[in-house]
């Protein structure tokens, strides 16, 4: 059973604790997903808040059909590229704090985000949800309104593109 169930009967009653439930349990994960795409943290951010602000402006007409973490990823990827329609700019990549890691992470780091984000739309999209998010090809397909063998079409040909322009120790 879908947990996010219980707190959506509870949000509907107007219970703010699952509200509040609910954004702690999604928000990183949509966060993380904004950063991947929005590489500067602050817009990042506002992303993400502005997936949970849409969600929760149309959650009266919420039906629960499936996972809302999956229509939260739906909103937060319309959100993402309608902030690139407004922006109109490449950002400036936001360089990982190395603490403990080497430059060598660093610039390693560095060349797997550049190779991701140089991968067709289609793919880097597909991408981001495989590797960087760990969801199951089945939510990547309902996600991204595609069937299960184009799901995997698609993480083939990235993986391969990503071996080819990193090495193979790049990709896992």
């Amino acid at each position: 059973m879908d947990s996010d169930i219980l707190l959506m009967q509870r949000m509907k009653n107007g219970d703010e604790r699952a509200i509040e439930r609910f954004v702690q349990k999604h928000y990183a994960d949509i966060l993380r997903y904004c950063c991947l795409h929005i590489h500067d943290r602050n817009d990042a951010e506002d992303m993400a808040q502005e997936t949970f602000a849409h969600f929760f402006r149309s959650f009266g007409n919420y039906r629960h059909v499936g996972k809302a973490r999956n229509y939260l990823y739906v909103i937060a990827s319309n959100c993402c590229k309608d902030f690139y329609r407004k922006k109109r700019e490449i950002p400036m990549e936001e360089l990982p704090d190395p603490g403990d890691r080497g430059m060598e992470d660093v610039d390693r780091w560095l060349d797997v985000r550049r190779s991701v984000d140089a991968l067709p739309q289609e793919l880097k999209e597909t991408a981001i949800l495989f590797f960087f998010q760990g969801m199951k090809q089945a939510d990547i397909g309902k996600i991204l309104g595609i069937s299960l063998p184009l799901v995997k079409y698609r993480i083939r040909t990235a993986k391969e593109i990503l071996v080819k322009q990193l090495g193979q120790e790049g990709v896992t």
